[in-house]
């Protein structure tokens, strides 16, 4: 039986204990009741509800002497609610609801939002402050504004795993956080990889000077500009690159990657043609002053 079913039964057997009472002499539990206190209870319900029904011996030693797991049947609840002075048992049920909610105290649930009230005051008033940060890169010796590529920005946090944006248009970057120090990674083809730490109170947050890549400068300009003298721009590539350098040329979607020997990739960007004016370099690995790995594509 539903625990709110159980509790109106309950409440039944103790109205139908009170009625039989103020005309009868029996005992003040039901459970308590013998054979002539029920029979005698059987003829009073009989006579109040007009011979419109009955129970019986086993009915009531089924619902009112033992605890069962269910409701008596509809029809029989009906009338033991009329016996009680009630229309029917949703009506017995009805008014006893409202009566209950009538005598709940409104003092623990006025308490309670008060309470309520002070924790979300509480949390406001403690709760951590969302800082945003605002970095503007520049070239480190023209001072002007980082726009022609985006500088990739890795965050690195001591909880969370490293997290990557990139520069818009203007070459600024946004991050909102509730720490009070940021510290990440600035990285790009045409930049030395420089890791930067700033506080939210520091002074200096909104530009940021990054240095840049001669070797990914000098391989765009001879890839990508009008050399007369070819021989002596050869010469200077020789320098650059090392002998044994990995060198692979990216194709874009997913076509593959194309392993370029260092006499291949001196050859493809010292002929002056449209398709090199589009190259760009994705990666580079520097060691002793010469390139010995290098990521390139043309777009």
């Amino acid at each position: 039986m539903e625990k709110t079913a159980s509790y109106h039964f309950e409440l039944l057997k103790k109205e139908l204990v009170a009625t039989f009472l103020s005309t009868h002499s029996a005992p003040k539990k039901i459970e308590d009741w013998k054979g002539e206190n029920i029979v005698l209870f059987q003829e009073d319900l009989f006579a109040k509800v007009k011979g419109k029904g009955k129970v019986s011996e086993k009915w009531f030693y089924t619902y009112c002497k033992n605890t069962s797991d269910k409701l008596p049947r509809i029809d029989i609840l009906n009338l033991l609610s009329k016996y009680i002075g009630y229309e029917n048992w949703n009506d017995f049920i009805t008014k006893n609801e409202k009566e209950r909610s009538n005598t709940i105290p409104k003092k623990p649930i006025l308490f309670g939002i008060l309470i309520l009230l002070i924790v979300i005051i509480g949390w406001n008033l403690v709760k951590p402050r969302t800082n945003e940060f605002v970095f503007c890169f520049v070239d480190q010796i023209t001072d002007v504004p980082i726009t022609k590529s985006h500088l990739n920005i890795t965050v690195l946090s001591k909880t969370e795993s490293p997290l990557d944006f990139k520069t818009d248009s203007l070459g600024c970057f946004r991050y909102k956080t509730t720490a009070k120090e940021i510290t990440f990674v600035v990285s790009s083809p045409y930049h030395k990889t420089d890791t930067i730490t700033r506080r939210i109170f520091s002074n200096n947050n909104s530009k940021v000077r990054i240095a840049s890549d001669d070797y990914s400068l000098m391989l765009d300009y001879y890839a990508n500009n009008n050399i007369k003298d070819w021989k002596a721009h050869k010469q200077n590539l020789d320098k650059l690159i090392a002998n044994n350098a990995e060198i692979y040329r990216f194709y874009g979607n997913n076509l593959g990657v194309e392993v370029y020997s260092k006499l291949n990739f001196i050859q493809l960007i010292s002929t002056p043609t449209k398709t090199l004016k589009r190259l760009k370099i994705l990666d580079k690995v520097i060691h002793n002053g010469k390139i010995v790995k290098l990521k390139f594509i043309v777009q």
